[in-house]
């Protein structure tokens, strides 16, 4: 059975991720050459080490510390996805929330999963006062499908320190 709830920071530890498959096998990536957006060739697989699963969790720890908002997808009682948003406002007239995170598990893809987080993610900014949720998204094609299929594009602003982090991402909002 699928359910939905918040996670509680206590509760966010490795174990939460043992059934939790971080695996995508990329072959086409947008980039932006010459300030034009094109598809290429770019593949590679994405999988977390036990170094980007440490990082992760204290990430997701914090957001719950700090007032943010980390909600999950279990099936079976087992974590198979997530999402969060930070809770401080940025961007020029402070509009803009960040979407830091949003993952479901490789075994549980194309199931509706994903929607439901992201309109969760969006649910909790606009009750949180954002006018937009910010994005730093995933450049491989299939994530950029998903986030235009969401109603997000390009960023009228950019957070450059998402720029710095994750050159290759592509830097995106969503209209609450």
């Amino acid at each position: 059975m699928l359910t939905y709830r918040n996670l509680l920071e206590n509760e966010i530890c490795r174990q939460l991720f043992l059934h939790f498959t971080r695996h995508q096998i990329v072959t086409k990536c947008w980039r932006k050459r010459n300030g034009q957006w094109t598809v290429e060739n770019a593949p590679f697989i994405d999988e977390w080490t036990e170094a980007d699963y440490e990082e992760l969790i204290l990430d997701l720890q914090e957001t719950v510390h700090s007032g943010g908002f980390v909600y999950a997808a279990f099936y079976n009682d087992q974590l198979k996805g997530f999402v969060s948003v930070g809770s401080n406002p940025f961007g020029n007239a402070h509009s803009y929330l960040d979407l830091t995170h949003i993952y479901v598990s490789e075994d549980m893809r194309r199931r509706g999963i994903g929607r439901t987080l992201f309109n969760a993610a969006k649910a909790w900014a606009k009750a949180h006062a954002a006018e937009k949720l910010y994005i730093s998204a995933h450049s491989a094609a299939e994530s950029q499908a998903f986030y235009r299929s969401m109603g997000c594009v390009e960023a009228n602003e950019y957070n450059q320190a998402h720029v710095e982090k994750e050159p290759f991402d592509c830097q995106m909002e969503c209209m609450l």
